[in-house]
């Protein structure tokens, strides 16, 4: 099987994430929830920001990081805070398995996921607050729009947020408004 071949399967696993759903906003009853792929995207696109802010010279990493970190969702689901407590995966393994086959890029992929998991960088507690900072937003969008309570979310979140910035922007986010920001593009 070529190298191409070996991307192409990636690709279609990778697929997997836009059907796989993030299943901790069930515990509200909150049916139409995000799938993995929709939390990706905006984790990163929130990263690019943050990074930016705090000062850090490689935003791009930031993102590549947030874009590959739940990957292993492919193979192991989405598992809520609930089940996790009578449920174990290895999310580390799913995500091995997945990246030994791409070689040398693999290997970087591998790299970037270990330092978000590990904390043990800058760029790692970047990329791990705006993960955080994601489910954080969407928890505000369920809490004005759906009318379910998330501040619980929120406070978790609020506690294990390590930068300035995002530590500001939950700070901010508990009197958003969701719906603020198209209101003035209304009128002409």
């Amino acid at each position: 099987m070529s190298s191409y071949d070996v991307f192409l399967r990636f690709f279609f696993e990778l697929g997997m994430l836009k059907t796989t759903h993030r299943t901790g906003w069930s515990l509200l009853g909150y049916k139409q929830s995000e799938s993995v792929a929709d939390h990706s995207l905006r984790a990163a696109q929130i990263g690019y920001i943050l990074a930016n802010l705090e000062g850090y010279d490689h935003p791009e990493k930031i993102v590549s990081m947030l874009v590959f970190h739940d990957i292993g969702e492919c193979r192991t689901g989405d598992i809520n805070k609930v089940a996790s407590r009578y449920v174990r995966s290895d999310e580390k393994t799913a995500v091995s398995d997945q990246l030994k086959m791409l070689g040398e890029i693999g290997e970087k992929i591998m790299n970037h996921w270990d330092e978000m998991e590990s904390l043990s960088t800058t760029a790692g507690r970047i990329a791990k607050d705006a993960d955080l900072l994601e489910m954080a937003v969407t928890a505000i969008e369920i809490m004005k729009h759906k009318g379910a309570d998330t501040s619980d979310w929120i406070d978790n979140t609020e506690k294990r947020l390590s930068t300035s910035s995002a530590k500001e922007f939950i700070h901010r986010l508990r009197n958003a408004n969701p719906a603020e920001w198209w209101k003035d593009l209304k009128k002409f």
